[in-house]
């Protein structure tokens, strides 16, 4: 950290008290529907937007008619609206288009998700129940339980501008479930300090794989953690080439995709392999400018939770508690 960032971090921690404080003394809204949160400590890269798709899945199973409330960012549009998973991702924001249509799910975005609640509540032909992506810090909206993505890198991070963290690891005295992944579950102990006695621990699974092996692969992605996308690819079998990276959230124009064909033309590749969120940004003549070259391929990333049914239990739970 450079030394001119540790008083902006003072200063940052100060304004999230301040809210928090903020917060905690007034009354959140309430819509007339049960509201499921989920959220992370840092900026991007915590996997909620798999995590939202296995739960919203899960609900959708179990008949509860769940939808998802979200902000929509980097989104052209800003309106209270339902995505359109016909449309693009210029218009609805990336995250959720894709969750729009990995789901079949209704998705709407607001700034503010209760006006977003609100609407879907006039809508919806039956009342089901809200899953409020990225929501651990939209406090305006009351939920009923609320779940929070802990990546292995938080427990080291510091607070925004210095780091990555948006809030300490002492806010996750508000939630009711942390979620970690398979191979990171030593880490209960470590943040038990943190969470209140009743809040539970979650654990997930993660898996890459394609349709097709591919062997010669360029690799690219917009994420906030790409080499994570990398190493998940390699240890799914595919050889790479060459990797390419972009900011969070990155938006293709034609002179990227180019940029692309280029390499993967120079390269010999036998495919360019991306995230699904990659994947609802591409438009046809960038599809068909990459298809020239070598075939698209999509690294579906899966999330399963290790006790499916001890988790729907708690959700059902939470469905007959007042909101807070």
């Amino acid at each position: 950290m450079t030394p001119l960032l540790a008083p902006l971090e003072l200063l940052y921690g100060s304004l999230v008290r301040a809210r928090n404080a903020r917060f905690d003394r007034t009354p959140p809204q309430r819509l007339r529907w049960p509201v499921i949160s989920i959220g992370n400590l840092s900026v991007g890269g915590a996997g909620k937007t798999p995590l939202v798709i296995c739960l919203a899945d899960l609900l959708q199973r179990e008949a509860l008619h769940p939808d998802v409330l979200s902000r929509g960012y980097g989104r052209s549009s800003r309106t209270v609206e339902r995505v359109d998973s016909a449309s693009s991702a210029e218009r609805f924001g990336d995250e959720p288009l894709l969750i729009a249509q990995a789901t079949g799910l209704p998705v709407y975005l607001g700034a503010n998700r209760f006006e977003a609640g609100q609407l879907a509540e006039r809508e919806l032909p039956s009342p089901g129940i809200h899953v409020l992506d990225d929501g651990f810090q939209h406090r305006q909206l009351a939920r009923n339980l609320d779940i929070v993505l802990i990546h292995r890198s938080d427990l080291q991070q510091r607070l925004l501008p210095a780091g990555r963290l948006r809030e300490p690891l002492s806010s996750l005295r508000r939630a009711d479930v942390v979620v970690l992944r398979q191979e990171d579950g030593e880490l209960e102990s470590t943040l038990r300090p943190y969470l209140t006695s009743e809040c539970r621990f979650w654990r997930v699974r993660r898996t890459i794989a394609l349709k097709t092996p591919v062997e010669r692969a360029i690799a690219f992605c917009a994420i906030a953690r790409p080499r994570e996308f990398f190493d998940g690819l390699i240890a799914a079998g595919v050889g790479i080439v060459e990797r390419i990276s972009f900011r969070d959230h990155h938006r293709y124009r034609m002179a990227d995709i180019d940029r692309l064909a280029k390499l993967g033309r120079r390269a010999g590749c036998d495919a360019f392999v991306m995230t699904a969120k990659d994947e609802v940004k591409l438009d046809p003549a960038m599809r068909s400018r990459l298809n020239a070259v070598a075939p698209l391929s999509t690294a579906a990333l899966t999330v399963e939770l290790e006790d499916e049914r001890a988790a729907l239990d708690l959700m059902r739970k939470s469905l007959i508690v007042t909101a807070r």
